[in-house]
């Protein structure tokens, strides 16, 4: 997989369709959770994108400090469904983690991660706290990394 890194101006237009494409795929369709991604949070986000023979199978957005919490943070992390088993999720993370170190050193990371990816998250460095809460009907937890 190939991962790069962009502004939201920075995106062709077959870049965000693919993007929306394989966001709602997975949060609306196969989550079966009817929400509203396009959120008018992209504009302000960084956006990592994995590629694979073409296609964008992997992605995140990262947000700077107080534009989504107030610590830097990391969203929409997503996978393409017939893409999870060859490890992308930990590759696009861990991409999205170099990103934040090279922009915004030794800055502690939030997100907010469905409660069913705790152990994913804590194996990248991430420790849950707060209660869990339900964000678009689905479980969720506050983690951070320092």
């Amino acid at each position: 997989m190939q991962v790069s890194i962009k502004t939201f101006d920075q995106l062709t237009t077959e870049e965000l369709y693919q993007i929306l494409r394989l966001r709602s795929e997975v949060f609306v369709v196969e989550q079966d959770c009817v929400y509203q991604d396009v959120d008018n949070k992209d504009q302000k986000a960084l956006h990592v994108i994995g590629v694979k023979d073409g296609e964008i199978v992997a992605y995140t957005r990262i947000f700077k400090p107080g534009d989504y919490f107030d610590n830097v943070s990391i969203g929409r992390v997503v996978v393409a469904q017939d893409q999870r088993k060859y490890g992308l999720g930990k590759q696009i993370m861990q991409a999205s983690l170099t990103a934040i170190q090279e922009r915004f050193p030794n800055k502690p990371i939030e997100i907010s991660a469905q409660s069913y990816l705790l152990k994913f998250y804590k194996e990248l460095g991430f420790n849950a706290f707060g209660e869990e809460y339900l964000e678009d009907g689905i479980p969720h937890r506050r983690m951070l990394k320092n």
